[in-house]
């Protein structure tokens, strides 16, 4: 994997977070915090989830090692999940550009939440966290149609059929 792979990578996983959230968007207060069983017991704790990880992936490989993921109750409506994660997508975006092939092969090294030590090449970690926004935008998918709402089209091919990638 190179540089210009990721950032294609990850322009299609911004697409994909971006729908997903417009998606969510149009619920009601009610149906944005409802129990819907799945990983996470709402829509806003899946959503939390998918935003913590992205921004604890970005300060891993900056260096640093958060000691907790972001508490859902910090978003408490969807305004400001939506600005929280317009500002993790920022700095990602920055970082993602200024990437070189050479430092895809980086050692990050961080301690996790649980105090545990890993160490992995930067591209691996990278390759995850898509991975990992993936599977859970298929759970919040599953959630929206509980709720009777209409699920985005996220798959990879739609972005590129819509120009993305290029």
């Amino acid at each position: 994997m190179n540089a210009a792979d990721i950032r294609s990578l990850y322009a299609y996983n911004r697409w994909a977070n971006g729908r997903t959230i417009e998606a969510f968007a149009r619920l009601t207060p009610a149906q944005f915090l409802q129990t819907i069983p799945s990983s996470f017991p709402s829509v806003r704790d899946t959503l939390a989830h998918l935003v913590s990880a992205e921004w604890i992936w970005l300060e891993r490989w900056k260096g640093l090692s958060p000691k907790a993921m972001l508490d859902p109750q910090e978003f408490p409506g969807f305004a400001p999940l939506r600005k929280r994660w317009s500002e993790v997508e920022r700095d990602q975006k920055a970082f993602v550009d200024a990437l070189t092939d050479g430092a895809l092969e980086r050692i990050v090294s961080y301690v996790n939440t649980k105090g545990a030590r890993w160490e992995y090449p930067l591209a691996h970690t990278m390759q995850h966290l898509a991975n990992h926004s993936t599977y859970h935008r298929g759970q919040l998918t599953t959630m929206l149609r509980q709720l009777d709402a209409q699920p985005p089209a996220t798959d990879l091919l739609v972005f590129v059929d819509e120009g993305g990638g290029r």
